[in-house]
C-alpha cells in the first residue's frame, strides 16, 4: 500500500479554495503521539483540548469541533476509532464521543509499516506539512505538536505536484528594493541581505502561483506574523493588524500595532503589486478577527534617528 500517495490525497472539504486543515492537523498529531507511544490510543475527551488549540491556532479563522476531523479521518484508510460499544465511529458528535469514550488510533496497517520502516513517519509528515502549510510554520507545527523529525527528513520527500519556482524570492525581493514591505528593514551582511524572505500572499500548498502578484518582501519577524494570520494587506494595499494580537511591550506596540493601517512599501515603479484575488485569499482564509483601526507610531529614539537618514517612501501602490 503507497501511504505517502494516501496521505497526500486526503478526503477534504473544498470550495473556492478554502482550508481545511482539520485532517492534516489530526494526522501529525497522531504521528506526534506514535513516536512517543506507539501502541498508546488517543481518547477523545483527553485529546479535545490539544487539538482545540491546534485547530485555533493553525486552522482557519472559522472555528470547527475536533469531533469532525477524529470521527471522518477514517474513511481516509488511516485511522481508526473504536468505543465502549466496539469497533467503529459513533460519529461526529461531541456529546456521543465523549459519553462513548472514543479512543482513536493510527490504522492497523499504518502502525505496522511505520515500525516496519520508521523513515516512513517523517515521509508522510512531510508531505502534511508541504501540501497543507507554509514553511515558515512547519519548524513551530512540528514543536506544537511533539513531533520530532530528523535532518535527513527536512528535505523534500513528499509526492509532488508541481516544483517551486526558485527565481521567486530574487524577483519578489527585487520587486519591493531589498526591503521589507510592513516595516522597510532592509538588513545586510556585505551585499547579502538577511532576514528578508519572499512570502506567498495565497500560500503555495493552495494553488498560489510562484508569481511577483502573489508575492510580499518580507522580514523574517513579519512573514511568520503574516502566515500565522496576525498581519493582512487589505484594500488600497494597507497593512491590516488583528486585534486577536496583544502586545503590551514597545517593541510589540512599535513592530506590529503601529503597522495598523499604513501603506505597503513597494513594489517599485513597473512592478506589479498584490493581485486583488491573492489579498482576498489571504484575508478570509489566513487573517484572524477584525482589522484594528489605524495606529500611531510610538516615539522611539531609533525612529527619530532614522528619519536623518534617507528612506524610500512608502506609496501605495495602484493596479
Amino acid at each position: 500500500m503507497d501511504w505517502l500517495e494516501r496521505t497526500a490525497t486526503l478526503r477534504q472539504w473544498t470550495k473556492g479554495g478554502a482550508r481545511a486543515p482539520h485532517k492534516p492537523l489530526l494526522f501529525l498529531y497522531a504521528l506526534g503521539r506514535f513516536q512517543q507511544d506507539a501502541d498508546g490510543g488517543l481518547f477523545y475527551s483527553a485529546v479535545e483540548e490539544d487539538l482545540k488549540r491546534l485547530l485555533a491556532e493553525y486552522g482557519p479563522p472559522n472555528r470547527t469541533t475536533p469531533a469532525y476531523p477524529f470521527h471522518h479521518l477514517v474513511s481516509d484508510g488511516v485511522w481508526e476509532v473504536r468505543t465502549d460499544r466496539g469497533p467503529g465511529s459513533p460519529g461526529s458528535a461531541v456529546r456521543e464521543l465523549r459519553a462513548t469514550r472514543a479512543v482513536g488510533q493510527l490504522a492497523p496497517e499504518l502502525r505496522a509499516a511505520l515500525r516496519r520502516e520508521p523513515s516512513l513517519l517523517g515521509r508522510l509528515a512531510r508531505v502534511l506539512l508541504d501540501q497543507h502549510f507554509p514553511p515558515s510554520l512547519h519548524s513551530e507545527l512540528c514543536e506544537a505538536i511533539g513531533l520530532e523529525l530528523e535532518p535527513t527528513e527536512t528535505g523534500r520527500l513528499s509526492p509532488v505536484r508541481r516544483a517551486r519556482d526558485r527565481r521567486l524570492r530574487e524577483l519578489v525581493l527585487t520587486a519591493y528594493e531589498y526591503q521589507c514591505a510592513f516595516c522597510g528593514y532592509d538588513g545586510r551582511i556585505g551585499a547579502v541581505p538577511v532576514g528578508l524572505e519572499a512570502a506567498h500572499v495565497r500560500w503555495w500548498a493552495f494553488g498560489g502561483p510562484d508569481d511577483v502578484d502573489n508575492g510580499l518582501c518580507l522580514c523574517s519577524l513579519h512573514h511568520k506574523l503574516f502566515d500565522k494570520g496576525v498581519l493582512g494587506v487589505g484594500d488600497g494595499h494597507r497593512v491590516l493588524v488583528s486585534q486577536h494580537f496583544v502586545g503590551r511591550s514597545l517593541a510589540a506596540r512599535e513592530h506590529v500595532i503601529a503597522l495598523a493601517g499604513r501603506p505597503l512599501i513597494g513594489p517599485q515603479p513597473g512592478a506589479r503589486p498584490v493581485a486583488a484575488h491573492h489579498r482576498s485569499w489571504h484575508t478570509s482564509q489566513v487573517f484572524h478577527g477584525t482589522p484594528r483601526p489605524g495606529a500611531d507610531l510610538p516615539r522611539s529614539r531609533s525612529r527619530e534617528d532614522s528619519r536623518s537618514r534617507p528612506q524610500v517612501s512608502p506609496r501605495t501602490p495602484t493596479g
